[in-house]
């Protein structure tokens, strides 16, 4: 049985994610005080879009998606984190945070002049979670669509890939990019944690990545 108590963490940045998306998917005016507007935070200091963006969703299956993975991803990291002793909660809010910031800049800084974009989701702390786990079990399976078994080492390759296409062809409101710049912070930002907390882990982290499996173990 799952216990839940090892996660705390994760359902409570679940819990977060899905109370305020479904106030702002009935509350426009919430939803415009809180999605990310860079000539907004440029023009009027309002930088406390970093964050309040990446608490509300385009809509049902995109909140879904995010916070599926999250669950997965989430209490994965959290684990890890805590188990290592490698920050535990502190840590992996952290990164989750930080994670929303950093996949945002890019964006801010490319959109900042620009007074009719606007962007929202959590992809890009989702994105830091993922990739954070995948550092510590690169060949671990992962499921697409259920069915089919591939390494979560190739599924960070596909999901690049994927991002950038995404960001390229545009035409709504979700931001691909904070994908990419996620999933690289996340990445960055576990290794400097394992360096600066627990270097002695990147022995066994090499030694996973000599036995590479495509399809994942």
């Amino acid at each position: 049985m799952n216990d839940f108590t090892n996660y705390p963490v994760t359902l409570v940045l679940i819990a977060a994610n899905v109370l305020i998306s479904l106030m702002a998917f009935n509350n426009q005016d919430l939803y415009s005080k809180t999605i990310m507007w860079p000539y907004g935070v440029k023009r009027y200091n309002q930088f406390y879009r970093f964050i309040t963006s990446g608490f509300i969703h385009a809509d049902y299956v995109h909140l879904f998606f995010n916070m599926f993975t999250l669950f997965f991803f989430g209490q994965v990291v959290e684990q890890y984190f805590k188990g290592l002793e490698l920050g535990g909660a502190i840590a992996y809010l952290a990164l989750y945070f930080l994670g929303l910031i950093a996949s945002d800049l890019p964006t801010y800084l490319k959109q900042k002049d620009n007074y009719n974009y606007h962007c929202l989701g959590a992809s890009g702390a989702v994105s830091a979670v993922v990739f954070a786990a995948i550092v510590f079990n690169p060949w671990g399976r992962i499921y697409l669509y259920g069915a089919l078994g591939i390494s979560a080492a190739l599924y960070a390759v596909l999901y690049i890939v994927y991002c950038v296409s995404m960001s390229r062809r545009g035409g709504d409101h979700i931001n691909h990019d904070a994908h990419l710049w996620g999933s690289l912070f996340g990445l960055g930002f576990t290794i400097t944690l394992i360096a600066a907390i627990q270097p002695g882990l990147f022995e066994y982290i090499l030694e996973q990545l000599k036995n590479p499996s495509l399809f994942g173990r």
